[in-house]
């Protein structure tokens, strides 16, 4: 397979699986071989084994760091600080894209950012949805889901003090009715304690906005 080849395959794709050039009459040794031909020479990138994307100028879209993620680990969808940055709730830039998996935690590092991956469990793996980014979409955790998980996974992230670091911001994006249906599937005190807090400080911005 020449590069022009690859580039009419998968050239509208943000990332591609190498599964994709091995339908035919192909063999597996040699396609290998051309991918890492083309990774050394600059003109590919490789996420994880078996996953690339297209390098600049042969790109035709950039692909967004939450697909990216989704696509490293299956099972999992963005959450925690990338979720609650990406709602516009904390102030931080987050320098790595953090999800949760039902998989082993793992942190990868890939020419296009760094991914980390904080394991959860199956009764716990709910509250995302798909979201659209122009033509592209990812499972992301609802903002009130994205505030449990960081709250379950952070040993005393239902203190005061932790709650009071994350600086919450738009606490008018958070639905105080579906942040409770979400904390009774952990079924956790200490979820329970932090929802609490968190309804006390949309209360107190709710009422902050109604004294203007």
């Amino acid at each position: 397979m020449e590069f022009d080849q690859l580039l009419k395959l998968v050239g509208n794709e943000p990332v591609f699986d190498s599964s994709l050039l091995l339908a035919g009459n192909i063999q597996p040794e040699y396609i290998r071989m051309q991918l890492s031909r083309w990774v050394k020479s600059g003109k590919i990138h490789q996420l994880r084994r078996g996953l690339y994307t297209l390098a600049s100028p042969f790109q035709k879209q950039n692909a967004h760091p939450f697909l990216i993620a989704n696509q490293l680990k299956r099972a999992s969808y963005v959450s925690l600080q990338s979720a609650l940055s990406f709602y516009g709730m904390i102030p931080d830039i987050v320098p790595s894209t953090t999800s949760v998996t039902t998989g082993r935690p793992d942190r990868l590092q890939t020419p296009l950012g760094t991914f980390e991956f904080r394991h959860i469990q199956k009764e716990y793996f709910r509250g995302y949805r798909l979201v659209d980014f122009d033509s592209q979409q990812a499972f992301v955790a609802i903002p009130e889901k994205a505030i449990l998980d960081l709250i379950y996974l952070q040993p005393g992230g239902e203190t005061p003090e932790f709650i009071t670091e994350l600086r919450l911001q738009n606490l008018e994006r958070l639905d105080v009715q579906e942040l409770k249906r979400q904390a009774s599937f952990f079924d956790k005190p200490k979820i329970q304690r932090a929802v609490k807090g968190l309804e006390m400080l949309v209360n107190e911005e709710n009422q902050e906005y109604e004294e203007l």
